[in-house]
């Protein structure tokens, strides 16, 4: 819509299945980088990503337009393929199914980033 005006900021989070700590700290850096490439392609904005052993933090900018469940699915299924595709873990490495959602204000932007 031309006219709208929008200021969605969610958290989401999801982690390896069983809680594992299988997300190697190596490769950290190149992850995030991927996982703001799959953020921007669909047009939304990522303010903030950290990967920890056992679980994924997002934090993104969107239009009101996006159906957050299908954004969720996409980036958990496209990062999956390119840890398999990378090997940097065992052949059975699964996301956790679900994932947590949080929103936030425009004035906490810089606390949630930090």
């Amino acid at each position: 819509m031309a006219n709208t005006f929008s200021r969605i900021y969610l958290q989401l989070v999801f982690a390896v299945q069983g809680r594992q700590s299988l997300i190697p700290k190596a490769h950290k850096e190149e992850l995030h980088k991927y996982i703001t490439s799959l953020v921007q392609a669909r047009r939304a904005k990522m303010l903030a990503v950290r990967c920890m052993p056992d679980h994924t933090h997002l934090f993104v900018g969107f239009k009101p337009s996006v159906l957050i469940a299908d954004f969720v699915k996409e980036i958990k299924v496209q990062n999956h393929a390119f840890i398999a595709e990378k090997k940097w873990m065992a052949p059975g490495f699964r996301w956790q199914e679900g994932y947590g959602v949080f929103s936030y204000g425009h004035p906490q932007i810089d606390r949630v980033c930090k």
